[in-house]
């Protein structure tokens, strides 16, 4: 249910990215028709300008033209009229000359007369026009407009193109695939693919920007840095121009292999709880955990379990009694799924849990496996303490981290008779500067000093009931069934049954364990429990 539920999760986020692809389609398509509708218009515009141009300059020349042709019209006019007028004064002259009644006078003047008259008439009268009616049309020149009307034609400087989302599983741990669309009819020479680190702390410099040029619509970008995240976008380049940047999109390569918290994983008989870190500083989308079942012969090599879509760094696993389990952790992002963490062996032979070492006293150390802790006899200042409460104050104690399943568990803690300590179980939350057993959220076996013997008390609220013990158990069995709501104690070597609380948990609970004295407890679990144990 959980896997198909996750499967519908990413198909409607992939549905989403489709749409906001498809926004993203639709804007481009209104950009593109509104650039082409502009370099129309523009085109139109200038056509109209040097149709107007040329029409202005034709009428300049016309206007010309006529102005040129009254002025010689008009000066072939006003000579004409001076030859008529000088025509009349000689016809006058020589009506005079001839009137004359003096014969002297006559005598004198005749011949002058007579010469200027031949001269006159000696002289070309030029009747023809000086100017043709008609004008001369200049040719229109539309070379200008012709080239513009070739030039609408003219590929124009590509649009913006658009990144596709990244495609599930198209990375590599160092390699990615970017893939994008021209939504328009741009003719493209080459495109230039631009890419930069997003880094996650503060750079002291800004973080290179790498730059590929390629012909396609597609390019593989090769030496990255594993899960790490990429600043993608892109130019498209024609011979007019190039394109205004793309919308910046991140990709992402496949992740580092998880590392599996092995101090941190606990299990019983029925499951276990596996916890790991992410490995990666980016984040991923989900983990992906593989178990197998391994046989005495070594044959069976085959996945016996695979649990996917797994969003945090934990996983609670139901497995089989009894096994072992080899198991290792994938994780997941939409760029591929990351190599194999390194593989660790889980068992459900038994309980096997480690100390919460961040709720221990600050007086108690621990040994290298974790499952021993000493508490020595120097004493730790109060500034120690520090201002975290999440651990122990009064009791020298420490919690286990045992597996959050209602089933049965058991393990055993080997003590010493000299040594004052408390064994049982806790909530997780009861009051850290409380003494394990003096509340109503702890139950434990104490063991206490007295200078005529050896004390054990059945610790829980503050009241034990009166038990004596006769032999001193160097390895006690703690046995918890939360079904039948029992905590049991049992001498282990002697396979004795110490005491029995009667408890029905109303919520989980944790292994605890206290020194009152200076000295040690080791804790062994992942034992298969004795059959007497839950029989009490």
């Amino acid at each position: 249910m959980a896997i198909r539920r996750h499967q519908l999760e990413e198909k409607v986020g992939e549905m989403e990215k489709f749409a906001g692809h498809l926004e993203e389609i639709f804007l481009t398509v209104e950009e593109n028709f509104g650039r082409r509708e502009q370099h129309l218009e523009h085109h139109y515009n200038q056509v109209l300008h040097t149709l107007s141009q040329g029409h202005d300059d034709a009428a300049a020349g016309l206007e010309e033209q006529k102005k040129n042709k009254l002025q010689s019209l008009y000066t072939q006019l006003l000579a004409c009229g001076e030859h008529l007028d000088a025509s009349k004064e000689l016809i006058e002259e020589a009506k005079e000359v001839y009137r004359s009644h003096d014969i002297r006078l006559f005598l004198k003047v005749v011949v002058a007369t007579i010469k200027r008259m031949e001269d006159f008439a000696k002289e070309e009268m030029d009747l023809t026009l000086s100017t043709r009616l008609d004008f001369d049309t200049p040719l229109a020149d539309l070379s200008d407009v012709t080239s513009m009307m070739e030039s609408i034609n003219i590929v124009a400087a590509p649009s913006a193109p658009v990144i596709n989302p990244q495609v599930v599983n198209s990375a590599t741990h160092t390699s990615l695939r970017v893939c994008w669309t021209l939504f328009s009819d741009d003719t493209v020479d080459f495109y230039e693919l631009y890419y930069t680190p997003v880094l996650h702390h503060t750079p002291t410099a800004a973080p290179p920007v790498h730059k590929v040029k390629v012909k396609e619509s597609q390019c593989s970008l090769t030496d990255l840095l594993p899960g790490a995240q990429y600043e993608v976008w892109i130019t498209a380049t024609n011979t007019t121009g190039i394109s205004p940047n793309s919308d910046k999109v991140l990709y992402l390569t496949v992740p580092s292999p998880p590392v599996l918290k092995l101090k941190e994983c606990c299990s019983c008989t029925e499951a276990a709880l596996i916890r790991w870190e992410s490995g990666n500083c980016d984040p991923v989308d989900s983990y992906t955990l593989e178990l197998q079942h391994l046989t005495l012969d070594a044959t069976d090599h085959h996945l016996t379990q695979c649990v996917v879509a797994i969003p945090t760094c934990q996983c609670l696993v139901a497995l089989q009694d009894g096994r072992h389990y080899s198991v290792c952790v994938r994780a997941v992002n939409v760029g591929g799924q990351s190599d194999k963490s390194d593989v660790i062996t889980i068992s459900t032979t038994g309980t096997f849990f480690h100390l919460m070492e961040d709720t221990a006293h600050p007086c108690l150390s621990f040994s290298e496996d974790g499952l021993t802790l000493f508490y020595g006899d120097e004493e730790v200042p109060i500034s120690a303490m520090g201002l975290d409460h999440n651990y122990f104050t009064s009791c020298v104690a420490v919690l286990g981290d045992l597996i959050p399943v209602r089933a049965r568990h058991y393990w055993e803690v080997s003590v010493d008779h000299e040594t004052e300590f408390r064994i049982g179980v806790a909530y997780e939350d009861t009051e850290r500067s409380h003494y394990l057993g003096g509340n109503s959220s702890s139950w434990c076996m104490r063991h206490v000093l007295t200078p005529s013997r050896h004390k054990y008390e059945f610790l829980h609220d503050g009241w034990s009931p009166d038990l004596r013990i006769t032999v001193n158990p160097v390895r006690v069995g703690v046995a918890l069934d939360y079904e039948r709501g029992t905590l049991s104690f049992f001498n282990v070597d002697l396979k004795q049954h110490l005491h029995t609380f009667q408890c029905h948990f109303q919520r989980l609970v944790h292994p605890c364990f206290g020194l009152d004295s200076p000295g040690a407890l080791t804790i062994i679990n992942g034992m298969e429990a004795p059959r007497y144990v839950f029989q009490y």
